[in-house]
């Protein structure tokens, strides 16, 4: 099938069946769409004390904020590139992260799961929990940085998210390879944020070798369990023939663009390797959003590297 094919397969999909947030993003990346649209339907999933929530993350129905929902919306600012520091979505992210709500003083970290995830629909893997396993630096790695890229550097939160950053660093550091992507995905947007802010926090050089280093241990090379599997693909990582992951894993990138052209369904989807493990009805709604964000990724990787 041919990409054009593909695509609009993906794009009729996408119109029929995405959020306001998906449909915006989709005409950002492929229909010349303004980031203005993107950040007006952003805000509707911003909550009074700036932290996000209201299924942001579709697999979370918790209207209170938290930082997984927060570390979502900052990652859609990246994914537009939008760096206006003095804009109220992002002075509310950070007056979010500066209140102490969500933040664990013991561990230093902001919480990955919070006690009023489990008051709402929410996959299982969003069971609060308050279990040392927990604390590995997802997302609290990647909003320190967010801290640093935007914050003001006189200002308290600047001086904590220094010391965050500098403490998660060292554990990264020390742990490589740790084998988890979702952690490794959120060491690398701290790397980027640091190269943003051209801060010498770390030894950046230091630091890219070891994201090669663990990216190369979190991608799974066994193709047959890729779209069957909730296992590590390419795209986790390389998001460009530019990108710091890209060399070496030309040939696995090959082969993904190979799945993406040979697995689509009918309706122009893909099938999730994914589900809740319980019995919220709500997972069904929930995957149905996670299509279009799919979708969005799908093609953008195929456009780039098909």
């Amino acid at each position: 099938m041919k990409y054009n094919d593909i695509f609009e397969k993906a794009r009729v999909f996408v119109y029929r069946n995405a959020r306001p947030i998906e449909l915006a993003l989709w005409r950002y990346h492929f229909e010349d769409g303004a980031k203005e649209d993107v950040i007006r339907v952003l805000a509707a999933f911003q909550n009074e004390d700036g932290g996000f929530a209201h299924a942001l993350e579709a697999d979370s129905f918790n209207p209170n904020s938290c930082p997984i929902q927060t570390w979502n919306a900052a990652s859609i600012l990246k994914q537009i590139g939008f760096d206006d520091a003095s804009h109220p979505i992002i002075k509310g992210i950070l007056r979010y992260l500066d209140s102490g709500a969500d933040f664990s003083e013991e561990h230093k970290q902001w919480l990955n799961t919070v006690k009023s995830n489990d008051d709402y629909p929410h996959a299982i893997w969003w069971d609060y929990t308050e279990s040392d396993d927990s604390f590995r630096y997802n997302p609290t790695a990647y909003l320190a940085g967010f801290i640093l890229r935007f914050a003001d550097k006189d200002s308290s939160l600047y001086k904590k998210a220094e010391e965050i950053a500098l403490e998660a660093y060292g554990w990264f550091r020390s742990n490589v390879p740790f084998g988890w992507s979702d952690v490794t995905k959120c060491f690398a947007g701290l790397y980027d944020y640091l190269s943003e802010a051209g801060t010498e926090l770390v030894d950046m050089d230091e630091f890219a070798q070891k994201l090669k280093e663990e990216a190369g241990a979190d991608i799974c090379r066994d193709t047959d369990k890729w779209g069957v599997e909730y296992v590590c693909q390419p795209s986790a990582f390389v998001r460009g023939k530019d990108s710091m992951f890209y060399e070496g894993n030309e040939e696995l990138v090959r082969k993904e663009c190979e799945l993406i052209a040979g697995s689509q369904l009918e309706d122009g989807s893909y099938n999730l390797p994914w589900i809740w493990c319980n019995d919220y009805k709500e997972y069904t709604l929930a995957a149905n959003w996670w299509k279009s964000v799919q979708l969005i990724e799908k093609m953008s990787f195929l456009k780039e590297f098909g």
